[in-house]
């Protein structure tokens, strides 16, 4: 049995907005993209998003994101110096390296610079082998934590990029990848601001070019694959909203650059995100049976943002959902139910919505009152 609540959002009740027409959204010259809203969570446009691409490059997004972690659980430091092997730094043609010498050692500090400034494979491989001895054994990590922030069109074989068969991941998780870098690690995620980086005499430019044409994009990362396809994922903040572009196979690098900047522009122009919910704040209160209290909150663990096409707010409407009877015993956090959202009358998202409080189970007397109560229901 499902309980079906109707209402219309007043998110600002004394205030009636006037419905605008919905633009329509870019076409770009690229074989695969997604403009992913970090504020709320939501894809906002996705052109073959989920197909399959070599990452190339983009790959050392997920290396970093490893070396990261273990800098966070305090298994690596920046200052910690690391031997390049023979291996690490074997020189293949046309490979983008920080210029390491074997058994010279290096900071991780720089390590990292090389890494996201200049693309290094080098210092992915030196990186590779402190972290897991070789980089096809750190690839196996690699792919656990893809595994766990759900990329599930991404699977890596190695940690610089280079053409594998199964080696390979999508616009949609490459964006969820980026995501996961900006919310995990703040305060490593400036490192993809930096324009350029010096090693050993050596001055090096940053690949992404947005970070000179956009004042607004702060990142990450820009590559090119054997095909001599150019691929781009970017990040830009205005305010407190951030969107990450995402852009596979343009035929320029100059290309790439410009459609990854439509895209992003696309999605501060067209769309505005509002805040729905305050952490903690009910949605609704139900009825709970066999509980210690007989009325449970549902409502976001966490403040719940929403974006919609500016204009749009008095389109919105929501469909609360939940499975009757609830019964006790009930966690905080529990899943109760969904939140349908539609605009102009058309699906447009699912948000589940969870327990605010804990509701242990009442005493026997009280569970049969009860009991007898539900078979009236």
């Amino acid at each position: 049995m499902k309980f079906v609540l109707l209402f219309l959002f007043a998110l600002i009740p004394t205030q009636v907005f006037p419905q605008e027409p919905v633009s329509s959204p870019p076409i770009l010259a690229a074989s695969s993209y997604a403009l992913y809203d970090y504020t709320s969570g939501q894809f906002l446009l996705e052109q073959n998003g989920n197909a399959r691409i070599p990452p190339a490059h983009l790959t050392k997004l997920m290396t970093a994101y490893v070396a990261f972690g273990a800098i966070k659980q305090g298994k690596l430091s920046l200052a910690q110096r690391l031997i390049p092997s023979a291996y690490a730094t074997r020189t293949l043609a046309d490979e983008p390296r920080m210029f390491l010498n074997a058994g010279k050692a290096v900071t991780v500090d720089d390590l990292l610079h090389g890494l996201i400034v200049q693309s290094a494979n080098d210092a992915a491989r030196v990186l590779a082998e402190t972290l897991a001895n070789h980089e096809m054994a750190l690839a196996d990590i690699m792919n656990a934590e893809a595994q766990r922030l759900g990329l599930k069109d991404t699977h890596f074989v190695n940690a610089t990029g280079a053409p594998e068969a199964q080696h390979y991941s999508s616009a949609h998780d490459l964006a969820l990848l980026a995501a996961a870098i900006v919310r995990d690690f703040p305060e490593l995620y400036r490192l993809y601001a930096q324009r350029e980086f010096q090693y050993g005499g050596i001055n090096q430019f940053n690949r992404n070019r947005l970070l000179w044409l956009d004042p607004f994009v702060d990142g990450l990362a820009a590559s090119n694959n054997e095909a001599e396809e150019f691929d781009q994922v970017a990040s830009a903040r205005r305010d407190d909203h951030r969107l990450i572009s995402v852009v596979i196979g343009a035929a320029t690098d100059k290309l790439r650059s410009s459609e990854s900047q439509r895209l992003l522009n696309y999605g501060f122009q067209d769309f505005e995100t509002i805040r729905l919910y305050s952490r903690d704040q009910a949605v609704s209160a139900k009825h709970i049976w066999k509980g210690t209290s007989n009325q449970l909150d549902i409502g976001f663990s966490a403040d719940r943002y929403l974006t919609i096409p500016k204009g749009q707010r008095n389109a919105l409407k929501a469909t609360l959902e939940t499975r009757q009877p609830l019964l006790a015993p009930i966690d905080r956090g529990q899943q109760i139910g969904t939140l349908h959202l539609s605009l102009d009358g058309k699906p447009y998202l699912d948000l589940p919505v969870v327990a605010l409080d804990d509701i242990p189970l009442a005493n026997v007397f009280s569970r049969g009152i009860d009991n007898i109560r539900l078979l009236f229901q």
